[in-house]
């Protein structure tokens, strides 16, 4: 009971300092880890150095259900508490004083450390990294979820020799501890919060670039990817060179590097000095067109700056992360793309948070509750019109005083607006009420802007206002100097096409306007068939996938040419045009009927783990939607119940309830669960009884 007591005080002691440990400085730590991905379990060890800044009874650790093997002071034991949540150190420690913490340890992960692919046949698929965003980092190591503890972090991994290793900073060497697993030693000189301490483990090559000021880049690719390498990594040295200038302070860290893995949680995660993405960003030169890796690239990178070298205080000050890096990221992508693409982009998500805003749905800046669109988009357009009302020239010299004052510290949003404020000379008072603080989006200054700066938005909001039945497609397309995003907002606005206007449009010298006439041809007729059928080879795989659907749709007596003139085409890294292609298939009685088990087997196929959660779920859908998932394929929704997306999680737990409503499909699944282990069935045990 007195220990009990004891533990509350504690906990209750820990609450109150609102995690930051203000009388203590941890200034660097060694790390060492050896996963044990069979078990998936961590064995690790990391010794901190910290300097006592005022008297103080203890000090803490976050640690997540963490079994410690040694916790030493110094050389010696020392007394402590070891919590579900918490490591916390009881000792009498003196002002002035410098000490050194040693602690052993083994955990099993829930969170924030993935080992994918360990549990499949496939070699070479393998791989382990990290997702510690926020405040996660402390499930596999005993750390601080706290961004305001900035520590030097050195890591050393133990891994198997067939993979490589990449984590924060720079390779240091390579040592053989064994021949079968040599251990990876890495080195920051630079602090950084814990959150941001990360490491990937797995099949890679890389790409290595030199930046202008000679960073070293690393682009890490898969090695059947090679020849997806350009296309991924365009522009990369270009956004790098272009950041670096545009910021006004050099990169931060020793090296870059750029890592895709597989089921990845995000879009991409700006580790120090290690950028984390999704593997579904890997593309070739024909998915370019429809989804590239640009902006994410140049998102994350910002991300080194603005969230990694100056870092908030809160979540009331995320503005200073998210939108810095996606303004930062507009800048660069207007760098390479032009003026034209940033305006218009600009203008697209001013459209949608009106649209929001209307609604009574606006949020402020400041809300830390606020959601991403809020802190992404609202927060770049807050970045544009700060830098128009203040001038080019002090909002650089702002931010590069702002970077250099406060380069591994933590801010507020007070703190940015002091700076602005001082080097340009200007209250930035209405600034904040309407940008920061206020709810509503001010689309009026919005539009102001876009036509300031933008000569083709001029145009638009002209046009917009008068007589759209004044002009044709025809007329919008024989102008070839206005920008392509103006005549595709022109042809939205004309709404209704009639099939002879839609025509001249599907041979389009612009991919971007074939694919808006695309869209719009749901239903083509004998008419436009000729012009349409080009179109199922066209250099995008969003409009392959498009118009294979419509032209088969529209004309059952030619299906099976729709389906010869597109059975080489995979699509997308989401494998869009071939998933579709073989639901077609299999709907389709007459195509090549001996082939349907083949068919079947591959679409089957696409629902197992070794693909992105993207593709499963498209499979998934598609054979639903056909009747025909059942066995392997079951199996296999019903361990994506359990998956660690939770986007992904949540869509196969809904198709799962909506499958036991069928009796018959019900009796499927109840055949198919008693060939997997309990841990398989964990969703599945909350809706079904089982013996």
């Amino acid at each position: 009971m007195k220990n009990f007591i004891l533990l509350l005080i504690f906990s209750i002691t820990c609450f109150t300092y609102g995690q930051h440990q203000d009388r203590v400085d941890f200034t660097k730590a060694s790390v060492y880890i050896k996963p044990e991905p069979l078990k998936r379990q961590i064995k690790g060890s990391v010794v901190y150095h910290f300097e006592v800044k005022q008297n103080v009874d203890s000090i803490f650790l976050d640690a997540k259900n963490i079994t410690f093997t040694k916790v030493d002071l110094d050389g010696k034991p020392v007394n402590n508490i070891k919590t579900e949540k918490s490591l916390i150190i009881k000792r009498k420690f003196k002002k002035g004083q410098s000490h050194k913490l040693n602690i052993e340890y083994v955990t099993e992960p829930k969170q924030t450390v993935y080992f994918i692919g360990w549990d499949d046949e496939i070699d070479g698929n393998e791989q382990i990294w990290t997702q510690g965003q926020g405040k996660y980092t402390s499930h596999w190591l005993p750390s601080f979820d706290d961004m305001e503890e900035k520590i030097e972090f050195d890591l050393t991994i133990e891994a198997n020799t067939n993979y490589q290793v990449i984590a924060n900073g720079i390779l240091e060497m390579k040592s053989k501890k064994s021949e079968e697993f040599p251990v990876w030693v890495f080195d920051m000189e630079k602090p950084m919060s814990s959150y941001l301490l990360a490491f990937a483990i797995g099949n890679y090559d890389k790409q290595v670039l030199k930046s202008e000021s000679g960073v070293s880049i690393e682009n890490y690719f898969y090695p059947e990817d090679s020849l997806r390498v350009e296309p991924t990594y365009r522009y990369t040295k270009r956004i790098f060179d272009f950041l670096e200038t545009e910021i006004g302070v050099a990169y931060p860290w020793q090296n870059y590097k750029q890592v895709p893995v597989h089921d990845f949680l995000y879009a991409g995660m700006e580790n120090t000095s290690a950028t984390f993405f999704s593997d579904a960003y890997v593309i070739d030169s024909t998915s370019f067109i429809d989804r590239n890796y640009v902006n994410i690239n140049a998102h994350e990178l910002a991300h080194q700056w603005f969230g990694n070298l100056v870092t908030e205080k809160n979540s009331e000050q995320h503005w200073l992360h998210e939108g810095f890096a996606t303004y930062f990221a507009y800048l660069a992508e207007k760098e390479v793309f032009g003026d034209d693409y940033y305006y218009w982009k600009l203008f697209d998500t001013a459209k949608t948070l009106s649209g929001i805003s209307e609604k009574g749905e606006g949020e402020s800046l400041l809300n830390p509750k606020a959601s991403s669109l809020t802190f992404y988009e609202k927060g770049a357009w807050a970045m544009s019109i700060l830098r128009e009302e203040i001038g080019d020239s002090a909002f650089k010299e702002g931010i590069k005083t702002y970077l250099d004052k406060y380069q591994f510290q933590n801010v507020t949003v007070a703190d940015f607006i002091t700076e602005m404020e001082e080097v340009s000379g200007e209250s930035l008072k209405h600034f904040k009420e309407v940008w920061l603080e206020g709810d509503v989006f001010p689309m009026e200054e919005t539009k102001d802007y876009l036509m300031k700066n933008s000569s083709s938005l001029r145009m638009y909001y002209v046009l917009k206002h008068g007589d759209k039945k004044t002009f044709t497609s025809s007329d919008i397309l024989k102008d070839s100097e206005l920008a392509t995003q103006l005549k595709l907002e022109l042809l939205k606005l004309k709404g209704s096409f009639p099939e002879l206007e839609l025509s001249p449009l599907l041979t389009n010298d612009d991919i971007k306007i074939r694919q808006f006439a695309a869209q719009k041809m749901s239903e083509i007729s004998e008419i436009s068939k000729e012009f349409v059928k080009p179109l199922l080879l066209d250099d995008s795989y969003i409009t392959n996938e498009l118009m294979l659907y419509n032209l088969w749709n529209s004309f059952d007596y030619d299906r099976s040419v729709f389906l010869d003139r597109t059975k080489d085409i995979i699509g997308l890294p989401n494998k869009n045009v071939r998933l579709l292609w073989l639901t077609l298939a299999l709907f389709t009685p007459d195509y090549n009927p001996s082939e349907n088990t083949a068919y079947y087997k591959e679409l089957i196929g696409y629902t197992s783990s070794i693909y992105n959660p993207e593709v499963r779920q498209t499979a998934f859908q598609y054979l639903f939607e056909i009747k025909a998932l059942k066995g392997d394929g079951l199996a296999n929704l019903i361990k994506a119940t359990n998956h660690h997306s939770w986007q992904f999680r949540n869509f196969s737990r809904q198709l799962l309830d909506s499958l036991l409503n069928d009796e018959a499909q019900k009796k499927e699944i109840e055949k198919v669960a008693k060939q997997l282990s309990s841990t398989d069935l964990r969703y599945l045990k909350t809706k079904l009884n089982f013996k």
